[in-house]
């Protein structure tokens, strides 16, 4: 009951709150504000607002989210092991190889040592084209 009367207050002074935005010209926030304060009065008047604290402040209830809880936990462990057990029996058959491990007549990677500080190749002549564009667009704008 008490619950109720809050949330009703909050309610009627976000209203008010709205009607002086109103007054001040600046509708659209004044029907932001508006909304905002009508969602209490709109949980009180579902019931949604009852059903919360009759749930907080049942013993019963936090039992039932602890048995829940340990539902979950359950699930999740139990996954874990079956997913590890599937990979070692994979990997023990010979299906699925270490993340590490390379065949020994792999090809070398596409960008060696070497490679990684050469200097890059000169543009070809269609790109500086678009360059000048950009440039010349930039100029005129006086960037």
């Amino acid at each position: 009951m008490l619950a109720e009367t809050i949330f009703s207050a909050v309610s009627v002074a976000g209203l008010g709150i709205a009607a002086i935005t109103a007054y001040r010209k600046r509708f659209l926030a004044a029907a932001r504000i508006a909304a905002y304060s009508l969602v209490p009065i709109g949980l009180v008047m579902t019931g949604a607002v009852e059903w919360a604290f009759d749930t907080a402040f049942s013993p019963t209830a936090w039992a039932g989210f602890g048995v829940l809880g340990a539902a979950w936990l359950l699930f999740v462990s139990t996954r874990a092991v079956e997913r590890r057990r599937a990979g070692r029996q994979e990997v023990e058959k010979g299906g699925k190889a270490e993340p590490g491990v390379v065949a020994p007549a792999a090809s070398a990677p596409t960008l060696g040592r070497g490679q990684r500080g050469a200097t890059p190749k000169p543009q070809s002549a269609a790109a500086a084209d678009d360059f000048s564009d950009i440039e010349a667009i930039l100029k005129k704008h006086g960037i």
